[in-house]
């Protein structure tokens, strides 16, 4: 089950143990490598069979501010914003303190007050992550992303390719992870990606886990229903209300009975309790949306102070945008007010877009008409609908300036190219620098 776990045929089943250090095949009884000395072995009864992994960075943002500023290595960690903002991740010391993601900042330095707060630097993790994930399509063509830092592999089929097990291919992956880009990251390996996202979990940080067919359902039985896909807090207490707390006890029940009262989700409780799972790992999959964020050190209720950040905004999905080389066509401006109110609102352009400038213009509409007076913490933008950018913002015949403004943004982008992104801006972003926003998102 994790990297030791042996089912009760293993000692029959298994030949060779690995060591995730440096890739030897040591006999399965010794504890520690006999090339190495390490006692990081890989032990398992099913581990040359299997090949759906899940890989996910352990405290990413963390890790990558870590690595460039080796002062930080042994400190408690804090990427976020201010004292309004909220936690985007923290290193595992700062989680000894129980910091945890998604915390309120002020919480989160009461926990631990000792902490080095880091603001998030959104394009150099983007710039790691795509590293990294252009690293696992080198391993299998079948690399399904889930977030910047993690994703699904299939690696049926690489032996060939690689000269190696699916098993040993992800060990050597992880060693080269950390020498070259100086990240770590856990990895699962299982039969299918519910079990391989179970078992990436186990063993944080730098872990290697497996989870065997054989054993899934030993392994699950005693597991909370909340660790199946899907089974989130509300649905928890629609099932502990019908006294139903472990996936043990769904595995007992019929899957017609399951399906005839909990839908679709019974179902899908049906076979993932018993350790089945038969979704694909699909290497289409993309972002849905690009978009940014902020929340302000205090509430902002005038338009006017609220337009220049929100240009400040539109450029940075501008910039992924032209990037990744895509487009979008739905702009949907997001705000929260003081009383943390959630507020969505989009437009579908006529045309994809790219352009920072089409993208503030749409949002500055929906805006002007939401400032009525409330107070608002926190303001984003963004853009969905997504296709390729060979068709983004063609010649616009109604509007006679749009096309000059167009040429000025790239002339603007190719300057910042050369020169970096701070060496030209437009004059209303010096209002939003004088605002500081405490928590930039993604």
């Amino acid at each position: 089950m994790t990297q030791d776990a042996q089912t009760p045929d293993a000692p029959h089943a298994m030949k060779k143990a690995l060591c995730r250090d440096c890739g030897a095949r040591p006999a399965i009884t010794r504890a520690r490598c006999s090339s190495c000395g390490s006692p990081r072995l890989l032990k398992h009864s099913e581990l040359d069979q299997l090949t759906i992994a899940h890989i996910d960075c352990d405290a990413f943002y963390a890790s990558v501010e870590k690595r460039d500023n080796p002062e930080l290595r042994d400190l408690p960690v804090i990427v976020g914003g201010g004292q309004r903002g909220v936690v985007s991740t923290c290193c595992y010391i700062a989680r000894i303190y129980g910091v945890r993601s998604a915390m309120p900042m002020f919480k989160a330095m009461e926990a631990c007050p000792d902490a080095v707060v880091v603001k998030p630097n959104m394009d150099k993790y983007a710039k790691v992550g795509r590293e990294i994930r252009e690293r696992m399509r080198a391993l299998t063509p079948l690399v399904e992303p889930i977030s910047i830092d993690e994703a699904f592999l299939d690696l049926t089929g690489t032996e060939r390719l690689h000269h190696a097990t699916a098993a040993e291919t992800l060990a050597a992956f992880i060693r080269h992870l950390e020498q070259d880009i100086g990240i770590s990251a856990s990895v699962g390996l299982a039969p299918n990606k519910f079990l391989a996202k179970l078992a990436s979990d186990l063993e944080k940080p730098r872990g290697f886990s497996v989870i065997g067919q054989a054993e899934a359902k030993t392994f699950l039985a005693d597991k909370p229903v909340g660790m199946i896909w899907g089974v989130g807090k509300v649905f928890q207490k629609t099932l502990a209300a019908d006294g139903i707390e472990t996936i043990g006890q769904l595995q007992t029940m019929d899957g017609t009975d399951l399906a005839r009262r909990y839908g679709a989700m019974g179902l899908r409780m049906a076979k993932l309790c018993q350790g089945e799972d038969d979704r694909t790992v699909t290497p289409s999959r993309g972002a849905k949306s690009v978009s940014s964020e902020t929340t302000f050190n205090t509430d902002i209720s005038s338009f006017d102070k609220l337009r220049p950040i929100l240009l400040d905004l539109s450029e940075k999905v501008s910039r992924r945008l032209k990037k990744e080389e895509i487009s979008g066509r739905t702009v949907t401006l997001k705000l929260k007010t003081n009383e943390f109110k959630s507020i969505t609102r989009a437009r579908q352009l006529p045309d994809p877009t790219q352009l920072a400038d089409r993208i503030f213009r749409a949002g500055v509409d929906l805006l002007e008409k939401e400032t009525d007076g409330r107070r608002f913490r926190l303001i984003g933008i963004g853009v969905s609908d997504l296709g390729k950018s060979e068709q983004a913002d063609p010649q616009d015949l109604l509007d006679e300036g749009a096309g000059r403004r167009k040429q000025a943004e790239l002339a603007m982008d190719t300057l910042r190219d050369k020169f970096g992104k701070d060496a030209v801006e437009r004059g209303l972003l010096h209002e939003a620098r004088r605002n500081k926003p405490s928590k930039p998102g993604s």
